[in-house]
């Protein structure tokens, strides 16, 4: 009951508000931001529910998304809530830049919530989400839950890069804070309608690349290039790590003559620094979808790429 009183008084207070053409997250103490919107971590042994065991609903505590059902819940004796399912489409899995992990963040707002590991064996489920208590609030068992703050209109841009295998350029390029969706497929080439045995065995001309679609009021065109140029290695020359061929070329297909200024000036930047950048910039043409075994590879399998991650080169 005084846990259903506090989240009267927060609504109450306006942390849930929304305006008529923007709307507003709950405002965040200092230490929530840290961790909500700058990825931390809150110290093992430290949070709410670690050792809570109430039955309702977990929810963001950013948006009021609900994430988790107490029945998932399970004591990992790890230092952080546990559970090993959550809330069909709640969370969103995204490859963490160490190159190790598997980030977890609110699918509705992109809250930062932990990481997920897999094979542990803790449960029959095998999974386990591990989440930060400051990144939650508790709806007890049959208390109506808050409204769910629901992401802006925004406005959208499309920018198409190539930089290796599409599965890593994409796992990177979707936690990219401004970032809506994201496609891999092949462009730059003269086959119409090629298929990734196409791509890879014949000559098509073809590139693995990634359509992105963003929102310029969050993330600028200048912003997304040079962090596409931190999550693979420029200087490769028809391949990225392990992976050989043309199709793995780096190139930027530009929509549009300012895509193309800014992109130069981009590289000219990088070599300025020292950087042999082999990135190619050519004017998009069709873009040819892959299959839809390729969209979300990483997300889909829990696995992590093998040969992108981030570098910091500005």
């Amino acid at each position: 009951m005084k846990q259903f009183l506090l989240f009267a008084l927060l609504l109450l207070a306006g942390l849930f508000a929304k305006g008529e053409d923007m709307v507003k997250y709950r405002a965040l103490t200092p230490e929530e931001a840290r961790v909500i919107i700058k990825k931390g971590t809150e110290p093992p042994f430290s949070g709410k529910f670690e050792k809570f065991n109430e039955k309702g609903t977990y929810v963001c505590k950013r948006c009021g998304a609900p994430l988790y059902k107490s029945e998932s819940k399970f004591d990992a004796h790890c230092g952080w809530p546990g559970f090993d399912d959550e809330i069909m489409g709640a969370v969103k899995r995204i490859p963490d830049p160490d190159g190790r992990r598997t980030e977890i963040v609110c699918a509705n707002c992109g809250a930062h919530l932990g990481h997920v590991f897999f094979g542990e064996r803790f449960t029959v489920k095998n999974t386990r989400h591990c989440v930060n208590s400051v990144s939650l609030l508790f709806v007890p068992l049959g208390q109506p839950f808050p409204p769910v703050v629901k992401e802006r209109k925004v406005r959208k841009e499309v920018a198409i890069f190539a930089g290796g295998c599409f599965w890593g350029v994409e796992a990177l390029l979707k936690g990219k804070k401004g970032v809506v969706a994201t496609t891999v497929g092949y462009t730059g080439g003269s086959k119409s309608r090629p298929t990734y045995q196409d791509v890879c065995y014949a000559h098509t001309g073809h590139a693995e690349a990634v359509k992105v679609v963003f929102d310029p009021d969050v993330l600028s065109y200048r912003e997304l290039c040079r962090y596409f140029f931190e999550i693979h290695d420029p200087t490769q020359w028809n391949r990225q790590g392990p992976d050989a061929g043309t199709q793995y070329r780096s190139e930027i297909f530009y929509i549009g003559d300012e895509q193309r200024r800014v992109a130069e000036e981009i590289i000219a930047e990088l070599k300025k620094k020292g950087y042999d950048v082999v990135t190619g910039v050519h004017k998009a043409g069709t873009f040819w979808e892959a299959e839809a075994y390729h969209q979300d590879y990483y997300g889909k399998t829990g696995k992590t790429p093998y040969c992108h991650f981030f570098t910091k080169r500005f």
